[in-house]
């Protein structure tokens, strides 16, 4: 029998949802994410400090595939790790044909990741992608379900292709991706493809599938997903304005605020008594960070709650510890102030920003910082006249992105997400000229409620101070029902 988990824990940024992270959570019953966002550059990163601690390599000697591990071991270790200041090396940008050597960089970083999240107990470990960040996606997933990913789950985007895809790697098919091309003819179609038999070393392991959580923001867009998606779709993340990270763009034409923030209507609320008729396991997303919240989801008819902010302060999570204590100083003194910026993300969709002197949120240090794109992850793919695909960045600089075709207009107030929010977890990068990426963390709007799991005395609390907070109040209420495997593996709607 299935029992889904009441609380998920929120896969956020790139490496704050780290596998330590995961792993304390999943361990407590519920369920464990780790961030799948650039995990590639991460794992390179954390080579070239000289893997501290040991963890990729054990990774990677369970990796299947000793050949591939041995060669990106080779390429990217550092003994002892690289001198202070220097930079950390660059990998090669994504593209629709990535290299070779980039595709098993994906497969192998997603594995170690997932793999040591579930070391040591045997509950499920699930993965987080945004689906605007398209390129990876396949060797991602299947470096993930190499390792027995339990749950994938994904947003930023409508994701209806992902439950095609886990289908056919659990039976060791290829699988596709539509990646989506800004400005791309009528008929003109750009597909990615993997085939896990290019990358197999020997016969092809056991892999057994995922289940598929989309978040979604409104009850238009879950119905959508179960209807047309590729495959079965497993259950539902709704996530509200209120959550942090990027958000979903309010329903009609963007209005703006007093303060510059988009303002969400009628249009944007969640019937959660209409999700109760999908029948489809669904959990509520920000600012359900306490227990009353979690006791309000349940008694609606929610399975359970995701939550990111509480677990973004825990002692688990990545979040550099100067970020995380000076933030929490902030939500202990009530001072701490979120700005949803409907411009920051070169994606376009809004970014929660939490304000803090010295980092990305800084005009001054923006201004800085300047204009750079060497990470790419962002990017856009758009249609050249000759019918190639080319990519631009409305963060890179302003003259390239013109030249690509972009508007002049797009470029205003863009930052390199890429860039600060691998410096949110201590792998900022040094620049030539000295200079050090700055950090840019987003939280969701209930920063300040977090000071509620710090006990008398405590600067600190863990993940499953969070885990016993959030479920205080909600003993009494009966779990969501169990499925047996059967009705589990059933497809909940028909696709179309």
């Amino acid at each position: 029998m299935v029992q889904f988990p009441k609380v998920i824990q929120g896969g956020m940024g790139v490496g704050v949802s780290n596998w330590r992270l995961a792993q304390a959570v999943s361990k407590l019953g519920q369920l464990g994410v780790v961030s799948g966002t650039a995990l590639d550059s991460l794992f390179v990163r954390r080579l070239a400090d000289g893997d501290q601690g040991g963890h990729m390599r054990r990774g990677l000697d369970a990796f299947p595939f000793p050949e591939m591990a041995k060669r990106i071991w080779e390429e990217y270790f550092v003994p002892g790790g690289k001198p202070a200041g220097e930079p950390y090396p660059i990998t090669p940008m994504h593209q629709r044909r990535d290299l070779r050597k980039v595709v098993e960089l994906c497969i192998v970083s997603n594995f170690v990741e997932v793999f040591l999240a579930r070391e040591g107990h045997k509950n499920p470990v699930g993965i987080n992608f945004l689906e605007k960040v398209q390129i990876p996606h396949l060797s991602s997933i299947y470096g993930a379900m190499l390792a027995g990913v339990g749950y994938v789950l994904m947003g930023a985007g409508i994701p209806l292709h992902i439950p095609g895809v886990l289908d056919a790697f659990a039976a060791h098919r290829p699988a596709e991706y539509k990646l989506s091309v800004t400005g791309a003819a009528k008929g003109q179609v750009a597909v990615m493809h993997f085939d896990p038999a290019d990358y197999a070393e020997g016969l092809l392991p056991v892999l057994q599938r995922p289940r598929f959580l989309a978040i979604v923001s409104s009850n238009t867009l879950a119905t959508t997903m179960l209807r047309r998606a590729s495959g079965r779709v497993d259950g539902l993340i709704i996530e509200t304005p209120t959550a942090g990270g990027h958000n979903a763009p309010p329903r009609g034409k963007m209005q703006l605020n007093a303060a510059g923030e988009p303002v969400y209507g009628e249009r944007d609320r969640v019937d959660i008594a209409g999700l109760r008729t999908l029948g489809i396991p669904f959990w509520m997303a920000g600012g359900y960070g306490n227990a009353q919240k979690v006791r309000e989801a349940l008694e609606q008819g929610a399975t359970g709650v995701q939550v990111g902010t509480a677990f973004e302060f825990s002692e688990e999570s990545a979040l550099r510890p100067d970020l995380k204590s000076e933030l929490l100083a902030q939500a202990i003194a009530g001072t701490g102030k979120v700005f949803t910026d409907p411009v920051a993300s070169p994606t376009g969709y809004p970014f929660k920003v939490a304000q803090l002197q010295g980092s990305y949120s800084d005009p001054a240090v923006t201004a800085a910082r300047g204009r750079l794109c060497d990470l790419g992850l962002l990017r856009e793919p758009y249609a050249e006249p000759d019918g190639s695909i080319g990519y631009r960045c409305a963060a890179e600089p302003v003259a390239s992105y013109v030249a690509k075709g972009g508007k002049i207009e797009d470029t205003v107030g863009r930052k390199c997400l890429c860039n600060a929010l691998l410096a949110n977890v201590g792998f900022q990068q040094t620049r030539r000229d000295g200079s050090v990426e700055p950090a840019l963390v987003t939280v969701g709007d209930d920063l300040n409620t977090v000071a509620q799991f710090l006990a008398p005395g405590r600067s600190s609390y863990s993940a499953a101070d969070v885990v016993e907070s959030l479920l205080s109040l909600s003993a009494d209420i009966k779990p969501a029902p169990a499925l047996s495997p059967a009705v589990a593996a059933a497809p909940v709607l028909a696709s179309a």
